[in-house]
């Protein structure tokens, strides 16, 4: 069963790569496969799918089409466009622009909301977007390690069982700085990465236009659902749908509000039809291809294989870990990875008699900032390109990583060797 597993995976990444039109329908049709063949039970369909992030991208995408269509992004592109003096520039705010939301909500959410002014800004300048909403999705996922708040597999961590976290410990922790200084490090060094990446992009930028806003409250929608999203983020035990369901209520109540202000009823419609379906069909089958292979215990053999090639050298196995988790969340999701070496890792330090907390950072550095390397490594990087399809840019796995491999390793570097200096 590992075997045909395998197959699969490495056929429907190959797939994927060729066929990028295709994504939905090609990841769709091995995790159909997954389940006749048995790899994974159909009894676990439902539990293996993030209903959580697919509730956020769906209710935050009917968010974001009124958020678009009142003109607010524009005024927000107006005002970074007077800040900088050239395209560059505008694409280095703005990727530092998402990584700070970020680090407190969830990066599906940040990169959501911000991407729509970037392409507003793209639109003013005439410019191609992919490469600045690349680098949105990038630093959207890279900074969700450095909070309590700002991903799942923080939160994981931060477990009474593991390394029993409060908020404040990502900040100071045990007389030391804690993990967010590394993340942050981390998002500093990927500046020069943009300065090189861009440096053509000298045009000089300008707006001479001034929009007008009529309509707030799609705005007003939308900085409610960030406010909740954080004040949530400190319930504790809360059911893990919480998050979704906060978008998609405040999606719900901005259309309800939309409706009675011009009672359209085709408006909404335009808008549940335009929704990107392919984003959130793709995300589905790769939840389930991902339950399949954990099911199959393939993620459990690679989490063996990283600390049995590390052994009883401290900076051996921490390096492996960074590193290793880099490679493995490039194509497998970080959370079913991270739950599954927590544990691994727990046992090993407590073997070895030292502070698991290198360890458990170094994982969680390296899981959460991996998935940049590829479009399909993350899901806010699944919703960026989505975006870009449905404005008639299709983007490569070579388009991606032309972004994602530098910022990944500039960031994984500068993360590793502050982790290290710090906390070895």
């Amino acid at each position: 069963m590992k075997t045909l597993a395998i197959i699969l995976f490495v056929g429907m990444y190959v797939g994927l790569i060729m066929f990028p039109k295709r994504r939905a329908l090609i990841a769709l049709a091995v995790a159909a496969i997954f389940v006749v063949t048995g790899i994974l039970p159909y009894t676990k369909v439902l539990g293996v799918v993030d209903w959580n992030v697919l509730l956020m991208i769906f209710g935050t995408l009917l968010l974001v089409d009124y958020f678009i269509e009142s003109k607010m992004p524009n005024l927000i592109a107006e005002k970074l466009l007077d800040l900088a003096p050239n395209v560059m520039w505008v694409t280095i705010f703005m990727s530092l622009f998402s990584g700070i939301i970020s680090a407190f909500i969830d990066n599906v959410a940040t990169l959501l909301m911000v991407a729509p002014v970037g392409l507003a800004i793209c639109k003013k300048l005439k410019i191609n977007p992919v490469p600045m909403i690349i680098s949105i999705a990038v630093s959207s996922n890279l900074q969700g390690a450095a909070t309590l708040v700002g991903d799942t597999t923080s939160i994981m961590l931060a477990a009474k069982a593991y390394a029993d976290m409060d908020f404040m410990d990502f900040f100071w922790m045990d007389g030391r700085l804690g993990i967010f200084f590394a993340v942050e490090l981390g998002a500093l060094l990927t500046v020069p990465i943009m300065m090189i990446l861009f440096r053509k992009d000298k045009e000089p930028v300008t707006s001479t236009e001034k929009t007008v806003i009529t309509d707030y409250v799609p705005t007003i929608m939308m900085v409610a659902h960030v406010v909740l999203l954080m004040a949530a983020s400190f319930i504790p035990d809360k059911p893990e749908i919480t998050n979704g369901v906060i978008c998609f209520v405040c999606s719900l109540i901005g259309m309800v509000w939309e409706y009675f202000k011009d009672h359209d009823f085709d408006r909404i419609k335009r808008v549940v039809k335009n929704l990107d379906y392919d984003t959130i069909l793709l995300l589905t089958a790769l939840f389930m291809v991902i339950g399949g292979i954990t099911e199959v215990g393939l993620v459990d053999d690679l989490a063996d294989l990283i600390v049995t090639t590390g052994g009883n050298n401290l900076f051996a196995l921490f390096t492996i870990v960074v590193w290793g988790s880099v490679l493995i969340s490039a194509f497998i999701d970080n959370i079913p990875y991270v739950a599954t070496m927590l544990p691994v890792l727990k046992g090993v330090t407590l073997a070895l008699g030292v502070n698991p907390c290198l360890l458990y950072f170094g994982l969680l550095c390296g899981a959460t900032l991996g998935g940049n390397i590829t479009p399909v490594g993350a899901s806010c990087n699944i919703a960026g390109v989505g975006m870009l399809r449905k404005e008639g840019y299709e983007v490569s796995f070579k388009d991606f990583a032309r972004i994602g491999i530098p910022f990944t390793l500039a960031a994984v570097i500068g993360s590793y060797v502050f982790l290290w200096a710090l906390w070895r």
